[in-house]
């Protein structure tokens, strides 16, 4: 990874968190701390990363401050930070009790063209409004789309195992109750208004949503995240056409870097394919939320 591409990076990863939470510092650690409940990156956010200037010199110490820090806030004790930028650090966190993964990131060069892909008939894009019917849904659609990991592309499209759509439906239409609910909706719509969250979704033409994904844009960079598919509507090209739409309108909207991560080969071989290159590796604690 080129070190102009690492630094963009590593600085988004430093100030997006800002849109929702404060931060507190502990020595060369700084902890993310959400400002109301429900604010939606990092589910939370609530976790630490190294500083810039102090990455190298993370202790022990400053690991168990945050943990009870974290603990007292009632927040799962996350980290997250670029493996390139604190390469001693895995060890420390390691040391300390926690599971790390790895998650290799991946990048679309600032030229390189992403034409919009090709939709099943009847599906329809759109980069969804605060207050756009689809939100409660679309919101509800990774609950369903990452509870499970089947067999990557183990359905053929004219597989009987498709029959599941309804069930898919039913299940969504009470997650997104659900999450108007407990406030989860109420909570997004105001990031959507102010720019901070764009999400996209593939839609029926009943306007269900198939497929979702989601950027944050900081400082002309964004990480795309939260690409999934309703298990029924599997391999119809949903997660790229998904993909290919929100890298346009994050370009649209001045962001010039693009970047994701992901945790499948699966996922790797669909990014490569729309044009991402290898771009360096995020690690972070297992069991941690996801950007969802």
């Amino acid at each position: 990874m080129s070190d102009p591409l690492r630094d963009r990076i590593e600085r988004y990863y430093a100030t997006v968190p800002l849109l929702f939470a404060d931060a507190e510092d502990f020595g060369p650690l700084r902890l993310f701390v959400r400002r109301e409940p429900g604010a939606p990156y990092y589910g939370g956010p609530g976790h630490a990363q190294p500083t810039a200037a102090g990455a190298a010199s993370v202790g022990a110490a400053d690991i168990a401050r945050v943990r009870a820090r974290q603990r007292a806030l009632g927040v799962p004790e996350a980290f997250e930070w670029l493996a390139e930028s604190a390469p001693a650090l895995r060890a420390r966190i390691e040391a300390a009790g926690l599971t790390v993964l790895r998650r290799p990131l991946m990048a679309l060069p600032p030229h390189q063209p992403l034409p919009p892909q090709p939709l099943p008939d009847g599906v329809t894009l759109r980069a969804l409004t605060a207050d756009d019917p689809a939100l409660p849904a679309a919101l509800a659609l990774p609950h369903l789309a990452f509870a499970e990991t089947p067999p990557p592309e183990s359905h053929s499209p004219g597989d009987p195992a498709r029959a599941a759509g309804e069930s898919d439906r039913a299940k969504l239409a009470r997650t997104a109750e659900q999450l108007i609910g407990d406030g989860t909706v109420a909570a997004v719509r105001p990031t959507i208004r102010a720019g901070h969250k764009t999400l996209v979704a593939a839609l029926a033409a009943d306007a269900t949503p198939l497929a979702t994904g989601h950027y944050h844009p900081a400082n002309a960079t964004t990480e795309i995240g939260g690409v999934g598919t309703l298990p029924s509507a599997r391999r119809q090209g949903l997660a790229a056409a998904v993909t290919a739409a929100l890298v346009a309108h994050a370009r649209t909207h001045g962001v010039e870097t693009v970047f994701l991560a992901y945790a499948h080969e699966s996922a790797a071989r669909l990014y490569a394919r729309l044009g991402f290159r290898p771009a360096g590796t995020t690690l972070l604690i297992a069991g941690q939320p996801a950007r969802s």
